[in-house]
């Protein structure tokens, strides 16, 4: 014996599936700005306790955050990071290596990842909030 289910939508319902489906690349990319912001804001002020008195500012104006895009797999994703060089021709990415992990001359004085431990369950949340809200704007 087998269940059957059978399921008539109204054609307003099925005018917001179809509005949901073309607007989701939009809705995930508010999500994963929304998520990212939350820690990159918290790296950047974790970064700014570890930094000397000296530090220019080079290294945190060079911080952001990358442009969406969707992997072969159908992921969306963005990346968080250090750009460029410093006045002196130094990668960026490694000055905030160095500093997250340390070298044989330098202790490390990890930022970046307890930003992201802490931050991790607050984006997740920011993620389903942002997500909610634009499925009850599309739904409505």
């Amino acid at each position: 014996m087998m269940a059957r289910f059978a399921f008539k939508a109204s054609d307003d319902f099925a005018l917001a599936l179809s509005r949901l489906s073309i607007e989701s690349e939009e809705v995930a990319k508010k999500a994963i700005y929304g998520a990212a912001e939350i820690v990159a804001n918290r790296i950047k002020q974790n970064l700014q306790g570890v930094l000397s008195n000296e530090a220019t500012g080079e290294l945190i104006a060079s911080f952001g955050v990358t442009p969406i895009t969707r992997d072969n797999k159908g992921n969306w994703n963005t990346k968080i990071g250090f750009d460029g060089y410093d006045s002196h021709g130094v990668a960026n990415q490694l000055k905030a290596r160095v500093i997250e992990s340390g070298s044989s001359t330098k202790k490390k004085k990890p930022f970046v990842r307890p930003a992201v431990n802490a931050t991790k369950k607050q984006a997740q949340a920011k993620m389903d909030e942002i997500i909610d809200e634009e499925f009850k704007k599309l739904m409505g």
